[in-house]
């Protein structure tokens, strides 16, 4: 299925459990003393703390996780998951990523 539909329905989810969502977040960019809110926009970012990056590929390559890095640092979040639901196993289609902590420290 498209990346949209698992959104829409992981979202629907959460805030049936109570969590704050919000979906398609812009998240903006600076450059040469502007501002542009078309910079980016994170899939899900859940209780103003942790985005969600969803995938539906084949397999995951070092960009995806490029990108919620960039996420990470642009927003001041300090936590993410990268989620791959192209999975046998949605187990396996985790992965955290994490913004500002020291390499030998872990959350």
């Amino acid at each position: 299925m498209l990346e949209s539909v698992y959104e829409v329905v992981m979202a629907k989810q959460l805030v049936k459990r109570g969590v704050s969502v919000c979906r398609q977040v812009p998240i903006p960019i600076a450059f040469d003393g502007d501002r542009f809110d078309e910079g980016f926009r994170a899939d899900m970012i859940v209780n103003q703390r942790v985005i969600l990056e969803l995938k539906s590929v084949e397999q995951l390559h070092p960009i995806h996780a490029k990108q919620l890095q960039t996420y990470l640092k642009l927003t001041g979040c300090r936590l993410g998951f990268l989620l791959n639901f192209n999975e046998v196993l949605m187990k396996n289609g985790i992965h955290r990523c994490v913004n500002g902590l020291p390499d030998d420290q872990t959350i």
